[in-house]
């Protein structure tokens, strides 16, 4: 199939495939501010270019300068097409029909120029100009096989040429744990991708843990049999020594509390130990703090430093502050954190909990403290849940604050529509400015700003409704609802006089924090004009 692509021989021994989406800590910056990944295959659907996630990705790889390749996935789905997995995708592609090819073109150029938008340039890899300069897209399909063999020839390539030096072994220890696993019969184990170096049964290691650094003894060293994958349930062969690269499933003791994402240390003599330990506490804390922490913000749980990573960046996006973050199960302490929130902001007293369990007396004290704690092992879930409880919080706030919340209006009296003058006053009148609703209270700011009553209803074409806009014309009912004697029209005030909402610094501030959707900016002006008429600071 790709013979011509490796005319030199193959002289790679392998490659070691980390399928992302189950491990968020290929986002992690790795020791020494490198990544675990030495080159990427970036899996773009032809049929519809470039997505959100796609180009989250890109991004990523573009802060982490790693090198990748692009899988043009799903040609299949292309009109009639042919499949020939047995040859390569270029043959295969020129015996298509014209009306194929010319589709094929076509979403070929849309994805090229959406690569363009994102500031890199792209090209078929039998086209490729410039392999440093240009990214190379290998059309394939996933499900009929074709394209598959010329992906694994251009990956050996580069790997040969371009990365050759970059990957050549090393005997110093690179390796990092990727998930902390329980397994029936073995324990909890770890899934750990040695990079560099070589791991023996009874070595000394050095893993990060919620508690600290955990120093254990490696009781065994298991992998897959060849070509199955680490992650599913497959009979593992053991081996008294692995070197790099490989993922290996690792076994020994007091594993319960280690973090994925985390690197892995071995200590060759005993003096080592405790460096090892400081270096590992150190590394952990410096990754913790460097995560913005604000004043006032949710609690953020999660089960790896790669899941935590994900969700605090998914959290930013959505301007959603945290105030502290944790790895591992939610505990009383947790909680007790998080109720501080109680008496700053309250709405922020949650704890976000992704992938982890949460202790039951934690439960129990977060249900008597009012804390609430969220649970999922979604990203997505997790933030639905949340904006959910916000708006519902919002709703009941509302409904709280509604008789605190007075709304701006300026009304002007219709003089021929004077149906009652005292108690009720019932009057047409035409809302030059702001928002009337009913309970809100008027006065007449030209006549000493005295209080005439409160607004009980509203009629618009011998219709009531709840409010009325600029512009409207509306007959309104008001109360005397004060200890004064009621106002007279006529005696006290008439149509040459401006009616007003007696606005307070408490309504303004309810209006701020729970109708400030309710309101457009000509309101917000009026809001401005009536604190001088009132005199409110």
């Amino acid at each position: 199939m790709v013979r011509s692509l490796c005319d030199d021989g193959i002289r790679l021994p392998g490659l070691l495939v980390i399928d992302t989406p189950g491990h968020e800590s290929f986002s992690n910056l790795r020791s020494r501010g490198s990544s675990l990944c030495d080159l990427a295959v970036l899996v773009v659907d032809v049929m519809h270019g470039l997505e959100p996630q796609t180009i989250e990705s890109i991004n990523l790889l573009k802060l982490r300068k790693t090198p990748f390749v692009v899988a043009l996935n799903k040609i299949d789905r292309l009109y009639q097409w042919k499949p020939s997995s047995h040859s390569d995708v270029e043959t295969t592609i020129s015996s298509q029909s014209s009306n194929t090819n010319f589709e094929f073109r076509d979403r070929l150029r849309v994805a090229v120029t959406e690569f363009a938008e994102q500031g890199i340039n792209a090209a078929l890899f039998y086209e490729n100009p410039d392999p440093t300069d240009y990214i190379s897209l290998v059309p394939t399909s996933a499900h009929s096989g074709d394209g598959m063999g010329d992906l694994m020839g251009l990956l050996i390539e580069v790997c040969q040429t371009l990365l050759a030096e970059k990957l050549s072994y090393s005997n110093e220890l690179q390796a990092t744990v990727m998930e902390v696993k329980a397994m029936q019969g073995l324990g909890t184990t770890i899934d750990v991708v040695l990079v560099n170096g070589c791991l023996h049964e009874s070595d000394t290691i050095v893993v990060a843990g919620t508690d600290g650094a955990i120093v254990t003894q490696i009781r065994g060293l298991l992998m897959p049999q060849p070509l199955k994958e680490l992650r599913v349930k497959n009979p593992y062969e053991k081996f008294k020594s692995v070197e790099a690269a490989q993922g290996i499933k690792l076994l020994a003791k007091d594993l319960e509390k280690a973090i994925a994402g985390t690197p892995l240390w071995v200590a060759e003599h005993p003096d080592e130990i405790p460096l090892l330990v400081a270096e590992c506490e150190k590394s952990l804390k410096e990754t913790l703090k460097s995560f913005k922490l604000s004043d006032e913000g949710v609690y953020v749980q999660a089960s790896t430093l790669g899941s935590l990573e994900a969700l605090v960046e998914f959290l930013r996006s959505q301007k959603i502050p945290y105030s502290a973050i944790n790895i591992g199960p939610v505990h009383l302490k947790d909680v007790k954190l998080s109720s501080v929130m109680l008496q700053r902001e309250a709405k922020y007293a949650v704890i976000l909990a992704f992938d982890v369990k949460v202790e039951r007396d934690a439960q129990e004290l977060a249900d008597h403290l009012g804390v609430r704690i969220f649970t999922a092992d979604i990203i997505y879930h997790l933030f639905d849940m949340f904006t959910q409880y916000l708006d519902d919080l919002h709703k009941r706030k509302k409904d709280e604050f509604r008789s605190v919340a007075i709304f701006p209006s300026k009304l002007r009296i219709l003089p021929n529509c004077i149906f009652n003058s005292r108690d009720p006053i019932v009057v047409g009148v035409i809302i030059e400015e702001g928002i009337l609703k009913s309970g809100t209270p008027i006065c007449v700011p030209s006549k000493d700003r005295i209080d005439i009553g409160t607004v009980v209803s509203i009629e618009i074409n011998n219709k009531q409704v709840d409010s009325a806009r600029r512009g409207q014309e509306v007959c309104v009912k008001i109360d005397n609802t004060g200890s004064d004697a009621p106002k007279m029209y006529g005696r006290h005030f008439d149509s040459t006089d401006l009616l007003v909402s007696r606005i307070s610094r408490t309504s303004i501030d309810a209006l701020k924090d729970f109708f400030r959707d309710d309101l457009i900016k000509q309101d917000w002006q009026l809001i401005i004009e009536l604190k001088k008429i009132f005199e409110i600071l």
